[in-house]
């Protein structure tokens, strides 16, 4: 990726997300921190953004601090994009869930609608952070829920920090259900957000990781890492993912699963 290239895709996440990392940069580009500074160093010049420690922020934003990149949809409005895809990863994800079986359902639209189908037919222990998940397995049949307190987050209506996460010490799951707000062969599941800590203690915890993804989200890097690819056991999708990222994943050891 020439420097031009690499301008553009600069500006073009400075008006999706608000900010720039020079780490995810880096990653992206797979190129050096110098590098990036430099790109960042010239834009600032031709006052097209505003460097902080550690990246940058468009000047839309300014003369505010920093905020949550704005790519972070809250979570009513996740359900909107790419609705009958998710609906479909949601059942066949459910399918996979055998009667009497733990699983555990992170934050996330896709998640949530993972566990309405769970919850029509019932039968297993379900641990989650997920308070519209937690709703719908509420009275779902012959099912133990539990529910991770900690600190609420309202965008993702979910519940995060050190409480959450000493909710699953000792726990053994058979599946791990996560979202994600972008997955790559190389950079693995990825998100804007700072709620993130959680998941990887979740994924700990689970003896196999189901990956709800749909293709929109697929080739897209978030700031954050949340689990590297090959953690992941099986990726559920729709049929908008191209064939040569099917194969990147098989590659990597990941199933993938076209709902």
């Amino acid at each position: 990726m020439n420097v031009l290239e690499r301008h553009e895709y600069i500006l073009q996440q400075l008006s999706l997300h608000g900010r720039v990392e020079v780490k995810a940069l880096v990653d992206y580009f797979n190129t050096s921190e110098v590098t990036v500074r430099a790109d960042l160093r010239k834009l600032e010049k031709e006052n097209k953004l505003k460097r902080f420690h550690g990246g940058a922020q468009s000047l839309d934003s300014l003369p505010h601090t920093i905020k949550e990149p704005e790519s972070e949809i809250k979570l009513e409005s996740r359900y909107k994009i790419n609705a009958s895809a998710k609906e479909r990863i949601a059942v066949a994800a459910a399918d996979m869930v055998s009667p009497g079986s733990s699983v555990i359902l992170d934050s996330g639209s896709t998640t949530h609608l993972v566990a309405n189908h769970i919850a029509e037919h019932g039968g297993v222990i379900a641990i989650t952070n997920n308070l519209p998940a937690a709703q719908a397995l509420a009275d779902a049949p012959n099912t133990t829920l539990v529910i991770c307190g900690g600190t609420y987050r309202a965008k993702t209506k979910s519940l995060h920090g050190t409480k959450a996460e000493q909710c699953l010490d000792g726990v053994s799951a058979d599946m791990l259900f996560i979202g994600a707000d972008g997955i790559e062969p190389d950079k693995g599941i990825t998100t804007f957000n700072e709620g993130y800590s959680i998941s990887a203690v979740m994924a700990a915890c689970a003896r196999s990781i189901v990956a709800v993804v749909d293709s929109t989200k697929v080739g897209r890097v978030g700031f954050n890492r949340v689990l590297a690819t090959e953690t992941i056991d099986i990726l559920v999708t729709d049929d908008g993912i191209k064939g040569e990222q099917v194969q990147a994943f098989e590659e990597k050891g990941v199933k993938v699963v076209i709902a």
